[in-house]
């Protein structure tokens, strides 16, 4: 047989396969043939951080998105995108209101500069110990916060995950009572109840965006900063700090934000799954934390940082002084302000 012959042969099987796959095909329901490819998620959506990849918050983010996955068999795909890899805490602010971004997490204090409210868990050592912290954040005043936050079209998608109270690191002097921080120039979050708080005390405080904290500890733009052990540990900020005062001036939260027309485009049964998981990792967040502040603290003194207990009561007293308690019920209300105290005891 020829050449010729066998690609004329050739070309009359490939019509006939073509023609019989062609003719199969067509006897297929349409929708098995424009269905999704296999492990195609119908949802693919951004999670946004400011926190490093090392933090616990990412650790049970991730989880979370692997459980959501899962769970939903992969119709929801949520991609991580951690230590402000999408923009600064206030371009992320943007963001999630617009829907650049499907689900952000958000430090309280920073928050507060959209909703005011929600600036009353940052009320200067208010809260005494975690025992405060989780009465009153599981309870009415983190129910009213939450509502807040709603008010502005955002969504609060689980429980409140945990910050940790914030320390205070100088380079310059230690910080032993009120009075060593009077003068001190010290960064602070775009947060104004961060101002407030220092203002009072007679400090000099700078609104600086988290991921320009380190150069400009390093540069001695400001001598110091304020931040919960694990942040100071992940971000390596003892690497720029010498010493670290254990003031807890401020317990702050952390809320897993959505995007609500993201949120509620999702069928119920995934939005179900995704509060469900998010509660969860929050929880465990919380855990980590606890401990995490602890092993920081042993750490951060084995790297060099010298760890310094304050006199607390100076600085209430300080505050009480300059009528910063009076201010702070009058600027969130009774309302509120009974809701925190019902917690806490007492302020001022």
């Amino acid at each position: 047989m020829s050449n010729e012959t066998t690609k004329k042969s050739s070309n009359a099987m490939s019509r006939r396969q073509v023609l019989k796959v062609g003719a199969a095909a067509a006897a297929l329901p349409l929708f098995s043939i424009m269905t999704r490819p296999a492990n195609a998620a119908e949802f693919t959506y951004k999670f946004a951080t400011g926190q490093d990849p090392s933090h616990p918050v990412n650790k049970r983010a991730q989880e979370a998105i692997d459980r959501i996955r899962n769970a939903t068999n992969g119709r929801m795909e949520i991609k991580l995108f951690p230590a402000n890899q999408l923009g600064s805490d206030t371009d992320l602010m943007s963001q999630i209101r617009n829907g650049g971004v499907e689900f952000f997490n958000q430090a309280n204090t920073v928050l507060s500069t959209l909703v005011p409210a929600a600036g009353i868990v940052n009320t200067g050592f208010a809260f005494h110990d975690y025992g405060d912290v989780w009465k009153a954040m599981d309870g009415q005043l983190g129910a009213y916060v939450r509502a807040q936050i709603e008010k502005v079209g955002l969504l609060t998608m689980s429980k409140p995950w945990d910050n940790g109270f914030r320390q205070i690191t100088t380079s310059t002097k230690p910080i032993k009572n009120a009075a060593d921080v009077k003068g001190v120039k010290l960064r602070v979050p775009a947060a104004p109840m961060l101002t407030s708080l220092f203002t009072a005390l007679g400090a000099s405080p700078s609104p600086i965006n988290f991921n320009e904290v380190y150069s400009s500890l390093q540069t001695k733009l400001v001598e110091g900063q304020e931040n919960p052990l694990a942040i100071i540990s992940t971000a390596r900020l003892y690497e720029v700090q010498k010493y670290c005062t254990m003031s807890n001036h401020v317990w702050d939260a952390y809320w897993i934000l959505g995007n609500r027309r993201a949120f509620e485009k999702l069928p119920k049964d995934i939005q179900e799954i995704v509060r469900r998981e998010l509660d969860k990792a929050a929880t465990d967040e919380r855990a980590d934390i606890a401990s995490f502040s602890g092993f920081a603290r042993n750490d951060l003194a084995g790297k060099g940082l010298q760890i310094i207990e304050p006199d607390k009561d100076s600085f209430k007293e300080a505050l009480a002084k300059a009528n910063f308690y009076k201010d702070m019920k009058a600027k969130f209300g009774d309302e509120a302000w009974k809701l925190l105290q019902n917690s806490v005891g007492s302020l001022g």
